[in-house]
C-alpha cells in the first residue's frame, strides 16, 4: 500500500484526524480517519483484527459519532492513533495487505463526527471583544469591568450545529431600523460568519466537581473548525439583557474532522500576559495556546474566492484550559460530546478581523469582492470557507475546510 501525501496536505502522518464516513458501497456510518487524500477505514480495520493487541471493544469504530471512541480514554484513544501511525510507517505491516481500508476522500460521504449534548461558545479574543466594544460603547471602556477577570460565555444551542457542507437559510427575526420606534419582523439584513475553533470534551465529569487547569487537558479530546453564524441586526435587539438568543440559535457550522489534541503538541505557545493577573483558580502552568493558522475566505455565486481574514489562534487571551475551568467552577458537569467554542478569534491588525461586524466596521466600511460587487455583510448565496492548520520544522496538522453556503430565507 502506497500513500502519497504532498507536504501541504493537511492530512499528513502526524495528524490523524477523526471522522464518521459513509460510502455508496458500504452506506453505514463508521469511524475513519484522514490521511492525505484517504480515509483509513477503522471498522474495517478492527474487523480484520489489526486493532486485537489493544484490548478495545472494536464496536466503537462501527458507531454513527466518535463518542463511544472517546469515551475509551485518552490512553486507549493514543494507543490506537500510535498503532496508526506504526501501521502507515512500516513497508511490511498487517495495513499493507489489506488495500480495501483505504477509501478516497471524493469517495467518501462525511457526516457529524460527535453526538453534541451540550454547547457553550466563549468571547475569549481580546482583539474581538475590545472591536466590538468600540463600535457600540465608549471606546474608552471598550471592554466591560469582568472581561479581564474571566472567560464570558453562553449557553448555545447544540441541536442546531451542522456539518459543513449542509447550507444555511438567512433567518428572520425581530428587527428595530434606524430611527424606528417599534421593531419588524423581517430577514436579517446583516448575517455574518464568526471564525472561532471548538474543543470536544471526551471524559466526563460529575455534578459538583471542579476541573483545575491543570487537569483540564485530560478532558478535551480534540479541536475542530467552528463557524458561529450571527445575524446582528436580530442579536443587536434582542441580546439585552440576557445575551444571543435567536440571532445566534439558527446555525453553527463544524468541520468533519477532529484534530486529537495531541496532534497539536509541537504548535503550543505562550498566551498573552494577562494583566490584572487572574484568580488562582484560573492560573495555570505551560503553554497552552497554539500557534495555528486561520484563513476565511467569501465567495460570490460564478466568482472566484477572496480571501478576507487571515487570523491566528495564538492571540486568544483565555485559553481552552482556563474556558474549561472556569465552565465547571461553580460544579456544572461536563459530558462526552459536549462542545466548547473559542468566541471569535481575531488578531491585531485590520485583516485579520474573524467577522464581518469587524471588517467592515459594523457596516461602515465596504470591501470589495472580484465580480464587482461590495459587501458589508453576506448576501444570498455567498459561500464562506474556513482554513485552519499548525506547520512547525516539517510538520503540518491542518483541519481541512469548512465551507459553508448561505440560502435565502425559508
Amino acid at each position: 500500500m502506497n500513500i502519497s501525501i504532498s507536504q501541504s496536505s493537511d492530512f499528513s502522518i502526524h495528524n490523524l484526524p477523526y471522522g464518521i464516513f459513509s460510502t455508496a458501497n458500504n452506506t453505514q456510518k463508521r469511524v475513519g480517519v484522514a490521511i492525505g487524500q484517504y480515509i483509513l477505514d477503522l471498522a474495517g480495520l478492527a474487523a480484520l483484527g489489526l486493532f486485537k493487541h489493544l484490548h478495545i471493544d472494536e464496536t466503537v469504530f462501527s458507531q454513527v459519532s466518535l463518542n463511544a471512541f472517546m469515551a475509551l480514554g485518552q490512553q486507549k484513544t493514543q494507543a490506537v492513533r500510535q498503532s496508526l501511525q506504526n501501521y502507515l510507517r512500516h513497508p511490511d505491516s498487517m495495513l499493507q495487505q489489506y488495500p480495501q481500508v483505504l477509501v478516497k476522500q471524493i469517495h467518501a460521504t462525511m457526516h457529524m463526527p460527535i453526538a453534541i449534548g451540550d454547547y457553550t461558545d466563549f468571547y475569549s479574543s481580546i482583539e474581538h471583544a475590545t472591536n466590538v466594544g468600540k463600535m457600540f460603547r465608549d471606546p474608552a471602556k471598550a471592554l466591560l469591568p469582568n472581561w479581564r477577570h474571566l472567560p464570558v460565555g453562553y449557553h448555545g444551542r447544540a441541536y442546531s450545529i451542522i456539518l459543513g457542507r449542509q447550507a444555511v437559510h438567512r433567518p428572520m427575526g425581530q428587527i428595530m431600523l434606524k430611527g424606528a420606534t417599534h421593531p419588524i419582523f423581517a430577514p436579517s439584513e446583516r448575517v455574518d460568519f464568526e471564525l472561532e475553533m471548538a474543543f470536544v470534551i471526551g471524559k466526563n465529569s460529575a455534578l459538583g466537581q471542579r476541573i483545575s487547569t491543570a487537569e483540564a487537558s485530560n478532558y478535551i479530546f480534540g479541536m475542530l473548525l467552528f463557524n458561529d453564524w450571527s445575524a446582528r441586526d436580530i442579536q443587536k435587539w434582542e441580546y439585552v439583557p440576557l445575551g444571543p438568543f435567536l440571532g445566534k440559535s439558527f446555525a453553527s457550522s463544524v468541520s468533519a474532522w477532529v484534530v486529537p489534541l495531541t496532534a497539536l503538541a509541537p504548535f503550543k505557545v505562550a498566551g498573552p500576559v494577562q494583566e490584572p493577573p487572574v484568580l488562582p483558580h484560573l492560573q495555570y502552568t505551560g503553554f497552552h495556546n497554539y500557534d495555528i493558522a486561520l484563513e476565511v475566505g467569501i465567495q460570490a455565486p460564478n466568482s472566484r474566492e477572496k480571501i478576507v481574514s487571515v487570523s491566528n489562534f495564538k492571540y486568544m487571551y483565555w485559553n481552552m484550559v482556563q474556558q474549561l475551568a472556569h465552565h465547571t467552577s461553580n460544579g456544572c458537569n461536563v459530558r462526552i460530546g459536549d462542545l466548547m467554542a473559542s468566541g471569535t478569534i481575531s488578531g491585531k491588525d485590520e485583516r485579520s478581523y474573524g467577522s464581518m461586524l469587524e471588517l467592515s466596521w459594523n457596516g461602515t466600511k465596504p470591501f470589495a469582492m472580484p465580480d464587482g460587487s461590495t459587501r458589508t455583510f453576506l448576501r444570498d448565496y455567498d459561500t464562506v470557507n474556513m482554513r485552519a492548520y499548525g506547520e512547525k520544522a516539517g510538520i503540518r496538522v491542518g483541519f481541512g475546510e469548512l465551507r459553508t453556503q448561505l440560502l435565502p430565507c425559508l
